[in-house]
């Protein structure tokens, strides 16, 4: 049985967030939330409450389900909008665009084997 969740428009920039979601890819489960627990990055507070989210959705289609048998199938990361609008101001008169990006986050958990 296979159970995603999907984080959108998470306020971090996928570049970061893809370098965590890397560490965790085809990890046990409780592995990989003990890897989000204690990693040093910003981006890993996000990509865990999206892991969460896929395991509770997991327990929910199946109660008897094992989560000792579960693994991360399948982790993405997606650039999302960069609607955020700030202006730096620059020489002369001018402004330039800040670049605020967003991601997409999506975590698939399977069963192992």
């Amino acid at each position: 049985m296979v159970k995603r969740a999907i984080g959108r428009f998470v306020r971090v920039t996928p570049r970061k967030a893809r370098t965590v979601v890397n560490a965790i890819r085809g990890r046990n489960v409780r592995e990989a939330l003990q890897i989000l627990r204690f990693v040093q990055k910003d981006a890993a507070a996000p990509v865990r409450k999206v892991l969460e989210s896929a395991l509770a959705n997991s327990k929910a289609a199946d109660a008897t389900l094992d989560v000792d048998h579960l693994v991360v199938a399948r982790a993405v990361v997606q650039e999302g909008p960069k609607m955020l609008k700030r202006w730096r101001m620059r020489a002369h008169g001018r402004a330039t665009r800040i670049v605020k990006r967003m991601s997409h986050i999506e975590i698939v958990l399977g069963e192992e084997g």
